[in-house]
């Protein structure tokens, strides 16, 4: 018999966790799960990203995340509403639509939908 995998879970670099914290929380409407010294956990629908204390931006501006959606536009509006300037959604080559979000350290996530 095999193993089922469940689920893929992003860890990304934190140059300050609680900064993290504050931009996932605030802009993007994540809840944290987890803090300690040298980890953060946040959540939303069902989707987990892990942060671990880092002390080198090269590290996290070079790091991406996809994160698969229902609907990129809504979320465009929600992050709009809650302080951020982004570019809206865009089809790409690949077939999907996706929206692109670059946190406080660099690290980038793609929200990404079927086009």
């Amino acid at each position: 018999m095999s193993g089922s995998i469940l689920a893929t879970v992003p860890v990304l670099a934190s140059l300050d966790l609680d900064e993290s914290r504050a931009f996932y929380t605030e802009r993007l409407g994540f809840e944290v799960r987890l803090q300690v010294d040298d980890c953060l956990i946040v959540a939303r629908d069902g989707a987990e990203l892990h942060f671990w204390a880092c002390t080198e931006r090269h590290v996290a501006e070079n790091t991406s995340c996809y994160v698969r959606c229902a609907d990129s536009e809504a979320l465009h509006r929600e992050f709009q509403s809650r302080g951020l300037d982004l570019a809206p959604p865009a089809l790409r080559a690949w077939g999907m639509k996706e929206l692109y979000v670059i946190d406080p350290h660099g690290n980038l996530l793609k929200f990404g939908e079927p086009a």
